[in-house]
């Protein structure tokens, strides 16, 4: 197993060769989310990670069509348990500062679960029990996903 970029361990890694079968794994990622659950997303421009974040947004009955916030932040859905889902994307934040005077901090430590792309940009803030997920483009259409703290197999 490679290590992953900013940890030096994986629990888990898959490759991914469509964007469905990344979606796929954000979906059974969604199986072990509670309320409480940060997701921190890790990689480049057009890695995959708003893929992702759809297949665990369909994961947890979320019927809306999920497009990235970049230029809201965060778009706030509800699970089909009526649990929280907090989509950020902190792009466009000057770092932990940025994300603090959002409110983010308190929506992410409440009831609800939170992801996050562009989590390497808020070091910070992120919890320690987080789950990192990195997704880095291995070639065309193929991604490799790295998912650290989580102690299920994908």
């Amino acid at each position: 197993m490679t290590p992953c970029m900013t940890t030096g361990c994986c629990l888990t890694e898959h490759l991914c060769l469509t964007p469905e079968e990344t979606e796929t794994q954000g979906e059974n990622l969604a199986r072990i989310l509670k309320p409480g659950s940060v997701v921190a997303l890790r990689g480049g421009l057009g890695a995959g990670k708003t893929c992702f974040v759809k297949g665990i947004a369909r994961g947890l009955g979320i019927p809306e069509c999920i497009t990235s916030p970049t230029y809201t932040i965060i778009c706030e859905y509800r699970t089909e348990n009526n649990i929280p889902f907090y989509h950020m994307d902190v792009y466009r934040l000057n770092g932990d500062e940025g994300f603090e005077s959002t409110g983010a901090l308190e929506l992410m430590n409440g009831n609800g679960i939170t992801v996050i792309e562009w989590s390497e940009r808020i070091q910070n803030s992120i919890p320690s029990d987080a789950i990192i997920v990195e997704i880095e483009i291995a070639e065309t259409n193929c991604r490799i996903i790295r998912v650290n703290n989580v102690t299920i197999l994908l």
